[in-house]
């Protein structure tokens, strides 16, 4: 009884709704996920520490040398393990300086190769790449042990700040299909870009990471954001669906001058933290929009379209959008904050997507209706007591049944004392 009313006080947090739209994450930080497990990447295979999918982990990267990392992997089951490092906000970096993550098998042969770089805003922010070891592939399909490789991607420039950066690390594994199914990517999708949103905005502070991610549905939302931060929101998309994402950075206060270059970053990333798209724009101080190219319906086959943007779009699930205005931006524009306005519009019928023949790893991470810590939260909701629930062991939807179960036994507990309390005639 207890736990039911400590879960009864928590239910008012679900349906608050006061943002204040100033922007969620602290300038240049980035939120790792609560209770993540230390571990420190090895030198060579020999010392490899094992990941255990669903297990999130923070480790340090150091400006030189390759981390080791060990997986253990079955005949039939996908790996993808994304790596986001997190360089000093104080750094200074290239455009192509960042990460390359990769997974081998035990022989040294690499399954697949992923980087990640800061681009032409040479701002230090977060930038993840994600390691993959797809089962469906003839390379790397045996059962055995597998290594992840994390290094630093480094220019050569003389300008860039040496030192280590902080990584968090979250293996996810998908198991094989139930049946065997197409093999090939969707050969047609409609493709034309919808009318962006025009609905008056909605207040919606952004997460500082993947795991504090604030949920968006349709419509049109708005916020702060300040140079140097970097913003994280989640959609959910089901299988069969569609997501279009527009940003729109608002004009400055004062007379506009000067020019930045890629002063504002979206990027799109998939379920499993891996790259899908993103856009940027430049800025003079005047208001500019941009949006993410057309995306086909989320499909399982898509993992074999040749396009990687396509290809991406595997698997239902939260799919991220991340806002990140460069740190330059102060220099000539101000401190801000700055206003950013995301339309988001999701299309298509969901559909019951594969059958796998087991459940991934963390459970629930392919389909939108499962919470995680209070990630895929009604929109306009708070994530606070979502969360709370989590972290105590027990799921939302739980939480709910539990609540309502208890309402109903007060409900009927009443009725009965009434009808007994009733006079004869």
């Amino acid at each position: 009884m207890t736990a039911v009313l400590a879960l009864t006080a928590l239910l008012p947090a679900l349906s608050a709704g006061a943002d204040d739209g100033s922007g969620g994450g602290s300038a240049g930080g980035y939120a790792f996920a609560p209770g993540a497990r230390t571990v420190t990447g090895a030198a060579s295979t020999t010392d490899a520490v094992p990941l255990e999918p669903g297990t999130t982990y923070r480790s340090t990267l150091p400006d030189k040398g390759e981390l080791y990392f060990r997986l253990e992997l079955t005949a039939g089951t996908s790996a993808y393990v994304p790596v986001t490092a997190v360089p000093p906000s104080s750094a200074t970096v290239s455009a192509s300086d960042g990460i390359e993550v990769s997974i081998e098998d035990a022989n040294g042969s690499a399954c697949d190769y992923d980087s990640a770089r800061f681009g032409a805003g040479l701002s230090p922010r977060p930038v993840t790449a994600v390691g993959r070891r797809d089962a469906g592939k003839a390379l790397c399909r045996d059962a055995g042990t597998y290594y992840v490789v994390v290094e630093r991607a480094v220019s050569g420039s003389t300008t860039t700040t040496p030192g280590s950066w902080d990584l968090e690390i979250a293996p996810v594994t998908e198991p094989a299909l139930a049946k065997a199914g197409a093999t090939t990517a969707p050969g047609t999708w409609n493709s034309a870009s919808p009318e962006p949103l025009t609905s008056d905005p909605r207040a919606r502070t952004g997460g500082a990471g993947f795991t504090t991610a604030r949920a968006l549905d349709q419509g049109v939302w708005r916020t702060g954001i300040t140079p140097g931060q970097t913003l994280y929101y989640a959609v959910p998309v089901d299988w069969g669906q569609q997501l279009h994402a527009t940003v729109d950075l608002g004009s400055t206060g004062g007379d506009p001058h000067g020019y930045v270059s890629a002063a504002l970053n979206l990027s799109l990333y998939n379920p499993v933290r891996g790259y899908v798209d993103d856009v940027s724009l430049g800025y003079d101080g005047t208001q500019k929009s941009s949006s993410l190219a057309p995306l086909p319906p989320v499909a399982y086959a898509n993992r074999y379209a040749v396009s990687g943007t396509e290809n991406a779009v595997r698997f239902a699930g939260a799919y991220y959008l991340v806002v990140h205005l460069t740190g330059q931006t102060a220099a000539t524009f101000g401190k801000g904050p700055y206003g950013v306005t995301l339309r988001v519009r999701v299309d298509g019928t969901p559909n019951s997507g594969p059958a796998y023949a087991g459940s991934p790893v963390p459970k629930g991470i392919f389909g939108v209706s499962w919470d995680r810590g209070g990630l895929l939260t009604p929109a306009g909701g708070d994530d606070t007591a979502l969360r709370a629930l989590a972290a105590g062991g027990i799921g939302t939807g739980t939480a709910l049944l539990l609540v309502l179960g208890l309402w109903t036994l007060t409900a009927r507990r009443a009725q009965s004392r009434a009808s007994a309390q009733k006079p004869t005639a």
